[in-house]
């Protein structure tokens, strides 16, 4: 059978799921806490437990910490080396990177021509004030963060220089997004290898600006139009991940992408579409590893 890893949180409920399903196929659970791993990049071992990561048949990434900041990226570092000697990954440390940090995966929807909410970036006040008031209305956004954490809504008004002030004294970039009418409601359309799975819908109970779920919003089922799935599908598509979810939003417009998660989480696509994501995630990554291990041994 082979051997495959899953990185993640202890405890975390997708990362649980995830290991159980691999448990199910493989007959081995094991939970790689990228806080415990230690690389040797001389002798190309990491080890976790005494566990020799190297050795293992392919790994499964969840998660690489608690939270969102620039850490993640050199815990990313240490996988890109073993996955680079050989260690198959799902998905590759190279592409996660690409959406981690919010200012390279919006750089990156932008020059594909994703539509998206009017974007700024910048370190200056000056620039950032004169932002808000030709939005009117603005979304300061850390540029590590997930479930909207961090986020500050900030109007054009007498507050607004003091609002910036204070959000620049946290975050040195300031990432500034035009705030639009999502009518309480964003999308989570999801895909793995490529190809489109489900969607599910994350609804605000009208007690936040945002619908994260950590600010009182709800899973529910939705069944996208095609347009919709075709943005989010080329989306998807700049990065290549294995799995992923392409946060949209339904405007007057038309539809909108905020961004690409970096690993996609499973309890929407339970609560929503009574799939089991994680199953499915461990049969794709089983399937893929023995056709790369059946390649390999007939160009042998």
């Amino acid at each position: 059978m082979p051997r495959i890893g899953v990185v993640g949180t202890l405890g975390g409920w997708s990362t649980e799921v995830l290991a159980d399903a691999v448990a199910a196929r493989t007959g081995e659970r094991l939970i790689i806490d990228m806080e415990k791993v230690c690389t040797d990049l001389s002798s190309g071992k990491a080890w976790y437990n005494g566990i020799d990561l190297s050795e293992l048949d392919a790994l499964l990434i969840k998660k690489i910490g608690a939270s969102y900041s620039p850490d993640l990226l050199d815990r990313l570092e240490q996988l890109r080396f073993l996955n680079e000697r050989g260690l198959m990954m799902f998905s590759a440390p190279e592409k996660i990177m690409r959406v981690l940090d919010r200012s390279s995966c919006t750089v990156t929807l932008s020059l594909a021509e994703i539509p998206m909410p009017r974007t700024t970036m910048t370190e200056s006040l000056d620039c950032a004030l004169r932002t808000v008031k030709a939005y009117g209305r603005a979304v300061f956004k850390p540029l590590y963060s997930t479930k909207a954490r961090g986020m500050v809504v900030i109007e054009d008004g007498p507050g607004a220089a003091d609002a910036v002030k204070k959000f620049k004294n946290e975050f040195r970039i300031m990432y500034i997004q035009k705030m639009i009418d999502h009518r309480g409601m964003d999308l989570g359309v999801v895909f793995m290898g490529g190809e489109y799975l489900t969607t599910y819908a994350r609804c605000g109970d009208g007690t936040s600006w945002n619908t994260t779920t950590r600010d009182g919003g709800k899973y529910k089922a939705f069944v996208p139009d095609q347009d919709i799935i075709d943005i989010a599908q080329k989306a998807q598509k700049c990065f290549g991940l294995d799995f992923t979810c392409v946060d949209v939003a339904l405007t007057s417009d038309g539809p909108v992408v905020f961004e690409v998660s970096a690993f996609g989480g499973f309890k929407g696509i339970k609560v929503a579409s009574n799939m089991d994501a994680a199953s499915l995630y461990a049969d794709y990554a089983v399937k893929k590893l023995k056709e790369c291990q059946e390649a390999s041994y007939y160009r042998a």
